[in-house]
């Protein structure tokens, strides 16, 4: 009988390739994937959208987003997905499906979505204008400020996309895609910020 072995790999592991990539010179474009974390789906069952609010309020201390949004609390984010519906995203698995199942029991479903997604960052003077490239999206701060989020598609990609908080007085983007098109999507994305210059890594905390 043959042995197996399960070689647990990230999404983009094969595709991202650290450094700088595109253009000579400074880089309009950061491209960073975020690793290790924790993403559970939260869907409020039928008649329970209210129950689910209040257990959500009471573990986060936050409202969860009720439009498109994300919303930070002290540990976790809470990012809207669709009408009574929102993920948690999270690290240190204080906010796994684990242990939020007694939170939202009789209230809603969970489905855990951590090995299931790649969350790619994405930064730089030239993000918005990269970005403008793949997303229907108007992305202007005007329009789409911190905590904006959309469930929307790119290049024919679902993703969903929101705002972080700036860092060093630039716009942050994230950028959730299923892991099976992560790889097809990250080497669009690299196309796109060619002509910017781009710097490549990824970390472990998130944006």
């Amino acid at each position: 009988m043959a042995d197996f072995s399960w070689d647990i790999r990230g999404p983009l592991e094969r595709a991202l390739v650290a450094g700088a990539y595109g253009a000579q010179g400074d880089a309009g474009v950061s491209l960073t994937e975020i690793r290790n974390f924790d993403l559970v789906q939260v869907m409020a069952r039928r008649g329970k959208a209210g129950e689910t609010a209040k257990a959500a309020k009471a573990r986060f201390g936050v409202a969860a987003p009720e439009t498109p949004k994300a919303v930070a609390a002290a540990d976790a984010t809470l990012i809207w997905s669709g009408p009574d519906q929102f993920l948690v995203l999270s690290k240190g698995a204080k906010h796994s499906i684990e242990a939020l199942g007694p939170v939202f029991a009789g209230s809603a479903s969970l489905s855990d979505q951590s090995h299931a997604r790649a969350l790619i960052s994405v930064s730089g003077d030239k993000a918005r204008a990269m970005l403008a490239k793949l997303s229907s999206i108007d992305l202007h701060p005007d329009v789409f400020g911190v905590g904006a989020a959309a469930a929307t598609s790119m290049d024919h990609t679902s993703v969903t996309l929101w705002r972080g908080g700036d860092r060093d007085g630039r716009a942050v983007f994230n950028l959730l895609v299923f892991a099976t098109f992560a790889e097809s999507l990250w080497h669009t994305v690299l196309d796109s910020a060619a002509e910017y210059g781009v710097t490549i890594g990824h970390s472990e905390e998130l944006a």
